[in-house]
């Protein structure tokens, strides 16, 4: 199933109300101009779940929250004007790396952590996991985890999603057997896509949120489009009453 079929079964998904909500946080250090953090969910031991409609049940959130997730990065030259949007409107989001990236940027990876970020795994070079074999897909993780932590420490973040949402029953019983929680998606803005802009990234976006009506969405920090659009995402996340989540773990 491509991502694109993925994404146009989304509507017909319910919502689903999941165990997991340890610890919930309101961030009250933001101007009440800015969008903010409207709460933390934290996922505790019982980590190891997979979450997100369009694969999965969704996250325990409420009508109209959304928890921002960014895959692919880190890269210099988009990276840091999506973290300086994010810290303009006081926002703290996931950051699904890939091992190569942290490896050959570690102080930007550092500094998406430092800016108060959670980091996950998106594999090591970004392939495929349905054309690896098991040993292989077993061993890319193992790879992405060295190189996740050499850069990260010990308390990098046990969140994982798979490239191209291609997810394999190996790597998903895997992530369980380690506590690793998988996250899919429930809205996308689809800003891979060849000519797009910062207004169709936007509103495509936000079309899908009112179909979802919330959930986790789904941007890619290498992307000069998404820099360009973050400070209209956000904007139109504040203006049509959304309220963003940041997705925390404790041990």
């Amino acid at each position: 199933m491509t991502l694109r079929s993925l994404l146009t079964a989304l509507a017909a998904l319910p919502l689903v109300a999941t165990a997991p909500v340890l610890a919930d946080t309101l961030k009250t250090d933001c101007p009440p101009e800015a969008l903010g953090t409207a709460r933390v969910l934290t996922l505790g031991p019982e980590a190891g779940q997979a979450y997100g409609s369009v694969q999965h049940p969704r996250l325990p959130l409420k009508p109209h929250e959304v928890v921002l997730t960014f895959d692919d990065g880190p890269r210099p030259d988009t990276t840091p004007e999506v973290l300086n949007a994010l810290k303009a409107e006081c926002v703290k989001a996931t950051f699904f790396m890939t091992g190569d990236a942290v490896t050959q940027y570690p102080d930007l990876a550092r500094l998406v952590v430092s800016d108060g970020h959670t980091a996950g795994m998106h594999s090591y070079k970004h392939d495929n996991m349905t054309a690896l074999s098991p040993e292989a897909q077993k061993e890319d993780l193992k790879t992405t985890q060295a190189a996740l932590k050499a850069t990260l420490g010990a308390d990098a973040a046990p969140f994982y999603r798979f490239p191209y949402l291609g997810q394999t029953e190996h790597l998903l019983a895997e992530a369980k057997a380690q506590g690793i929680t998988v996250f899919s998606i429930d809205a996308a803005a689809n800003d891979w896509e060849a000519g797009e802009t910062a207004v169709s990234v936007t509103n495509r976006l936000m079309n899908n949120l009112a179909t979802s009506k919330g959930g986790i969405i789904l941007l890619h920090d290498w992307q000069p489009v998404t820099a360009e659009a973050m400070p209209m995402i956000l904007k139109a996340l504040k203006d049509q009453g959304y309220k963003v989540v940041h997705v925390n773990w404790t041990r």
